[in-house]
């Protein structure tokens, strides 16, 4: 699963920048993996604390959304610096899943394709039309 960053230019078409910038789970993970080393806090790192943790953050994520009701795709009533809180904490949730799912020894990657695919199987298209 990669991401690319992508630059807007002045004639407002989006290309792939010169110095593109692809991130992977395994590249966050092992950044993560990194963070954690070079500040000794593995050992804080079992998976019953960092589920917490992960929780935690989700409730932050959910406090953004508590009072505002349905909102648009793409949100374009929110203000700039609602968006970059949301990406923040959007952030602390993916990352700590990531951890958590590296320290359980779970490859993310695979797991979710067969997830998506055990979904396919669960909801076929021919039941989900209506």
């Amino acid at each position: 699963m990669a991401l690319v960053k992508e630059q807007k230019h002045v004639n407002g078409g989006d290309e792939k920048s010169e110095e593109e910038e692809v991130v992977t789970l395994n590249l966050l993970k092992k950044k993560m993996d990194d963070f954690a080393k070079e500040r000794d806090w593995e050992k804080y790192h079992s998976p019953r604390n960092l589920l917490l943790a992960l929780v935690g953050e989700v409730g932050e994520l959910s406090e953004i959304f508590q009072w505002k009701g349905e909102v648009p795709k793409g949100l374009p009533d929110w203000k700039e610096e609602e968006k970059v809180h949301l990406g923040e904490e959007l952030s602390d949730v993916l990352l700590y899943l990531i951890r958590l799912s590296d320290i359980c020894g779970i490859d993310l990657d695979k797991s979710a394709i067969r997830k998506i695919g055990l979904n396919a199987l669960k909801y076929p298209v021919k039941h989900s039309e209506d």
